[in-house]
């Protein structure tokens, strides 16, 4: 037998941004629980809006499975005595498991014979268990910040004002704080809010219910018809909505029913930069803004409300009134800005604490400069200046008005207020892209310029951070390093880069050193190996063989680039029939050479043809490694060790290098060495599996 199960939650209006994640753990988090009790569901949904958390889990099994449970206890040879009698370990395991020592049995183990007891668990109604964990499970739902209410001691996101909790026709009995759980749901607060009475969980009935009480409870259905009104919207003025998915999703959890307000601003204050005007718009009022078909701004936005208005123009000409207040502000600090040298900007930030222990924001600014024209000689030799250019410009908006009132738009405002002033548009461009990426699967800077300078920003937090003890644990990374170390293996990679990063670093570290509390050593080791274990999991994350990563990286990755083409190139060779072969000669060579000391090879001590041959092949092999490695040629590179194949194994039938003569033994194991070496120039082999 199976039935349906219902649970919603009815609160106070929950933060848009808290309600994703917890319909997500809902649905994880309850379909975990039925399988630990044994309770066998077909599919576990979830749905919701800013007043009800809803759960629905369809074919639920209206009873427990029954189960058997083989319970281990102590050795027989320690639970028995010599005679044959229980001893207390026998006793106490029988007395720890509720049962006589007459019920326990022997089983064997891989250690041996030992004690066990077969426990048998009825199952139970699931609806005697659900009233049961119900009440644990939604008070053990997490959220950013939780709240206490009247005298209660549970918390919850927002206060609770109703449970619905049905399995099938039945209620589920139990109470959360004052609340009981019950057949009772409301519809929207303002337009139905009259109790709806739910006769089962079926979810098509509930969900038409709350439709009908203008609520829509499923969020893709709220999501559809809240698009399919912008896009009508905005069709009246001949205008399109400007793309903005994470606003889309902030409306859809911020209404139960949307309904939208066509509104106008005046003209004049389409001289403000766009972003300036859709980051006004968005970020406080969360108001969509509209482009004509050549893409310009256009003086319209519209509104998101969770009423149906009464008079639609009061409703209009209220956010018209709200939005006029915000754009007049705006306009102010765009002004006022105008009015300020960038270059005062600059000087401004001596007086912003970056870190307590790292000094100024403009202490920070002098040294990623520094370190940005030190990538720049090595990598951007041509571009120097506006490197320079751009590390000295690129946070001076950070004292500007207008980021102070959105600081979201930092960056953006910093590349206006540059091409403004009359820089360089590549170093107003680098002002912004600097900050890119932002995230993970942002765009990465189109701009070189800015690429360098927001390694160098990234380098100097990490090192900064590392030099003081700042540094990520496995629960906590506050200062983002991970995702600013990803941030400059991404660039590097896209950019074609190759930098020695050991010695970019060093430099780094060098430009720190009145501020370091830790050893300079230590730092620069923690330093790159925390690089080594973002790029393992960069390329384990894109499906490159773990074998084929650790192989390269355990060799050198300290040129991010280079060993991202390394192990690609090796990636394909594995792949290839021959790559067994090539393994195995690597691994024989390297097993019996591994503690031998480099020596210079003296052919006159061959005394075996095979000597001779895998020493002149070895020559051959090391010309083309010379000519293709810094090439970065690896498929040749692959070719050359390969063909070492045959003149290794005709070596190891043949010769004896642990022979009783020492010359010879250490002649032998001397050419072996040789040739491991240029193997680990690309690879460690021996870590791969065939």
């Amino acid at each position: 037998m199976v039935a349906d199960l219902l649970i919603e939650i009815g609160t106070e209006e929950i933060p848009a941004r808290f309600i994703p994640p917890v319909l997500e753990e809902m649905k994880v988090s309850l379909a975990k629980r039925l399988e630990q009790e044994r309770l066998a569901v077909e599919v576990v949904k979830t749905m919701g809006t800013p007043r009800r958390l809803t759960l629905i889990a369809q074919k639920v099994a209206t009873q427990q499975a029954e189960s058997t449970a083989e319970i281990i206890g102590p050795p027989q040879a320690v639970a028995f005595g010599a005679d044959g009698q229980p001893t207390q370990a026998a006793f106490g395991f029988a007395r720890a498991q509720g049962v006589e020592v007459k019920d326990l049995i022997v089983v064997q183990t891989d250690r041996g014979p030992y004690l066990a007891v077969k426990k048998h668990a009825a199952g139970r109604p699931a609806h005697e268990r659900l009233s049961e964990i119900l009440p644990e499970w939604i008070l053990g739902l997490s959220f950013p910040k939780s709240m206490r209410w009247g005298s209660l001691t549970v918390t919850f996101a927002r206060p609770l004002h109703w449970i619905v909790a049905l399995f099938g026709e039945e209620v589920i009995p139990f109470a959360v704080g004052d609340i009981t759980s019950g057949r009772l749901t409301y519809g929207h607060r303002f337009q139905a809010p009259q109790a709806i009475t739910l006769a089962t969980a079926d979810a098509e009935a509930y969900i038409n219910s709350l439709r009908q009480a203008q609520v829509l409870v499923a969020p893709e259905e709220r999501r559809a018809k809240l698009l399919e009104q912008l896009q009508q919207a905005a069709a009246s003025v001949q205008g399109q909505i400007v793309p903005n998915p994470e606003l889309l999703q902030e409306n859809t959890f911020l209404v139960e029913y949307p309904n939208l307000t066509l509104g106008n601003f005046e003209e004049k204050f389409l001289a403000l930069p766009d972003d300036v005007l859709i980051t006004s718009m968005r970020e406080h009022q969360r108001y969509f803004s509209l482009r004509d078909g050549s893409g310009k701004l256009m003086p319209h936005f519209i509104a998101v409300n969770n009423t149906l208005a009464r008079n639609p123009d009061v409703v209009r000409q209220g956010h018209e009134r709200v939005l006029r207040a915000r754009l007049s502000d705006a306009m102010f600090f765009f002004q006022e800005d105008r009015k300020v040298n960038l270059d005062d900007w600059v000087e401004a930030l001596r007086g912003v604490v970056y870190h307590s222990l790292l000094g100024t924001s403009y202490d920070k600014m002098a040294r990623f400069r520094s370190l940005a024209r030190y990538l720049a000689e090595r990598l951007l030799p041509d571009s120097i200046t506006p490197v320079h250019r751009a590390a000295t410009l690129c946070k001076a908006d950070l004292v500007s008005g207008m980021v102070g009132e959105f600081p979201s738009l930092q960056g953006i405002m910093g590349r206006e207020y540059a091409l403004l002033a009359g820089e360089a548009p590549e170093v107003a461009d680098a002002i912004w892209t600097h900050y890119l990426p932002r995230h993970a699967g942002d765009q990465l800077p189109d701009n070189p310029v800015g690429a360098i300078v927001g390694m160098a920003d990234r380098l100097d937090s990490i090192c900064g951070c590392f030099g003081v003890g700042l540094i990520p644990t496995g629960a906590a990374d506050p200062y983002g390093l991970r995702r600013q170390a990803l941030a400059i293996i991404s660039i590097l990679g896209e950019k074609k880069f190759y930098l020695d990063l050991s010695s970019a670093v060093s430099y780094s570290l060098s430009l720190l050193q009145d501020k370091l509390t830790l050893p300079v050593d230590q730092t620069h080791a923690e330093i790159i190996e925390f690089f080594r274990t973002r790029l393992h999991h960069l390329l384990t994350g894109e499906n490159f063989s773990v074998e084929v990563v650790e192989a390269v990286l355990t060799t050198s990755f300290t040129d991010i680039v280079e060993a991202m083409e390394k192990v690609r190139a090796l990636e394909e060779v594995r792949r290839g029939l021959d790559f067994p072969s090539l393994a195995v000669a690597f691994k024989r060579v390297i097993n019996i050479s591994r503690q031998a000391p480099a020596a210079v090879i003296k052919p006159e001590l061959f005394d075996n043809t095979a000597e001779q041959e895998l020493f002149q092949a070895t020559i051959a092999m090391e010309e083309v490694v010379a000519r293709a490695l810094p090439a970065r040629d690896y498929a040749e590179v692959f070719k050359a060790l390969a063909a070492l194949k045959t003149p290794v194994d005709r070596f190891f039938d043949e010769v004896l290098v642990m022979t009783d003569d020492l010359n010879i033994r250490a002649n032998r194991l001397a050419l072996l060495v040789r040739i491991s070496q240029t193997f680990l120039k690309v690879a460690d082999f021996s870590r791969i599996a065939f």
